[in-house]
Parts: C-alpha cells; structure tokens; sequence
C-alpha cells in the first residue's frame, strides 16, 4: 500500500516533466500489476481506457462510465506511490461532465490525464474511420480541464487524433492551438514515423507523449528513437493484458490437451514473489501487533 500521498505524485511527475526525463509509463491492467510495475523501477504508471473495457468484455468505443474507470484509478493509485497517468478519452460527456471528471480522477489520485478531440462515441486512435471535433470543442476541452483543476500540479494532456482524420499539418495546427488553451502536454496520435514526432517538437514547447502501441499505425519506436526526436513520455498500454492473456490462451490449450499444467509451472511467478510483492510479511506483523488471534487480558 502505497505510504505517498497523491499530491506528492503530482509534483514529482511535474519536476520530472519540467527537467526533460524521458518517462515510461507501462499500462496496469489490475491494482496487482501496478505493484509490479513500480517495484521493477518504472516512474509512473498508465490506466488504459482499452484495457478497462477489454477487462470488462467490451470494445474500445467509449463503453466505460467515468464511475469503472476512477474507481480504478483509486484502486492503484492507493497500492503504488508512483504518478499514475489516466486516459480519460472524450471526458465522458459534454463541457460540464468533463469538469466533473477531471474533480474525481484528482480525487481518486491521479496524477495526470489525458483527454482527446474525438468525436463520440469514440474509436481506438490506431482503426480507421475516426472523427474529430471542430477546433473550438477541442479548446473548450481543454479550458474546461484547466478551470476545474484543483491541485495546480495535476497534468493536463491534451491528445489529438487529426493525424488520421485530415493529415500531419493539420494534426501541427491543432497541437499548437490546443497549447495555447492550456494543455501541460501533448499526445499527438498515431504518427506515422519519427520525422512527424519531430514536426511536432519543433512546433510546440511541452512535453510530448508518444503510444507505443502493438498492432497499431506506428512502429514500434524504442526509448532512444523517440529521445532522438525530443519525445518525453512513452506509453505502453495495453502490452502487459496481451502478454497475460496470450500466455493465459496457451496455457488453456496445453490443460485441454494434456490435462495438466506441470510442464509450465517454471513459467509462472511463484507464491513467494507474489507474497514479496504483495508485501504479506507486514500484513502478519500488523496482524500480530494488536493480537487479533490473541487472548486479550
């Protein structure tokens, strides 16, 4: 359970943005993998819109409600002191919605949110067939965000998906205006190669986000490619849920077919780094400290 306080996550997410680290951001699909992911050393840590509806047996469209994705928010913002970073689509609704939403992320403690120029209802930015708002939407968004921050620390990123709807140079101008709105940041969707990362360096001042996505419009972009073109932030959101559940679709098959699962088992974490990592030692101590199972004088 994490001991920091989200307020702190903020600022530390803020210094870290305002220095120009290179900040990767692994996608959490549960609480439990979270906890992994800030105990393999990773400075923040992302909730995935696809991967909460995935979780939920739905497709990316915006199905999810703003109650499932800050409940989640809270869950692993509670078990890991690290910045946690939010996708919050189109903000779940119109202007005073959005105001509402970005008042529960901080609420539930997040750290950082991003909010995107989509139409809804909303697509996955890496399938065809997507569709943007006017300008105008897109700033009254991002204003909205701005004038319903409470803690002036919370990091405002302002996604667009122009990219693939009317081209790189409209994508430049909309990331431009979206900055003067108010935007901490910027995550400039589905860019088809590094040059057009760089376009967009040159045009803006924040820091950039870069979804390094599998099976999407981009490459696969590594750390040192995107700090090549002034990139500042990766997120890599939905690759820990394809690795689990290919892995979980394999071991199906081997249990159906050879009716059992022995020949895996060195491949699977085991009930002592669960419990390190669950940290069950202090949940004994703590239990043992006011004798629960103990006889009370």
């Amino acid at each position: 359970m994490s001991t920091d306080s989200p307020v702190s996550a903020r600022r530390q997410l803020r210094e870290r943005l305002d220095a120009r680290e290179f900040l990767m951001f692994p996608g959490a699909f549960n609480p439990l993998s979270a906890m992994l992911i800030e105990d393999c050393g990773f400075p923040g840590v992302y909730v995935s819109g696809a991967v909460m509806a995935a979780e939920l047996g739905l497709p990316d469209i915006g199905l999810t409600t703003l109650t499932e994705v800050a409940s989640r928010v809270q869950q692993i913002a509670r078990v890991t002191s690290l910045p946690v970073l939010v996708d919050a689509d189109t903000g779940f609704g119109e202007i005073v919605n959005l105001a509402r939403t970005v008042r529960l992320l901080e609420d539930a403690g997040a750290a950082a949110f991003h909010v995107e120029d989509q139409v809804n209802p909303k697509r996955c930015g890496h399938l065809d067939g997507k569709e943007v708002v006017d300008t105008q939407t897109a700033v009254r968004r991002i204003k909205a965000c701005v004038a319903a921050r409470q803690d002036p620390d919370m990091v405002i990123v302002a996604r667009t998906d122009v990219r693939g709807v009317n081209g790189l140079d409209a994508a430049i101008e909309r990331c431009q205006v979206l900055v003067a709105a108010g935007a901490d940041a910027l995550f400039p969707e589905a860019m088809a190669s590094l040059p057009e990362f760089e376009a967009v360096r040159n045009a803006v001042n924040v820091p950039i986000l870069a979804n390094v996505t599998e099976f999407g419009k981009s490459e696969l972009f590594s750390v040192s490619d995107l700090k090549s073109v002034g990139v500042n932030m990766a997120i890599y959101p939905v690759s820990l849920l394809r690795l689990a559940m290919g892995i979980a679709e394999r071991a199906l098959g081997t249990l159906q077919t050879e009716g059992t699962l022995a020949d895996l088992v060195p491949q699977m974490q085991t009930r002592a780094r669960l419990y390190q990592l669950l940290d069950y030692a202090s949940y004994n101590q703590f239990d043992e400290a006011i004798f629960t199972y103990g006889k009370q004088p």
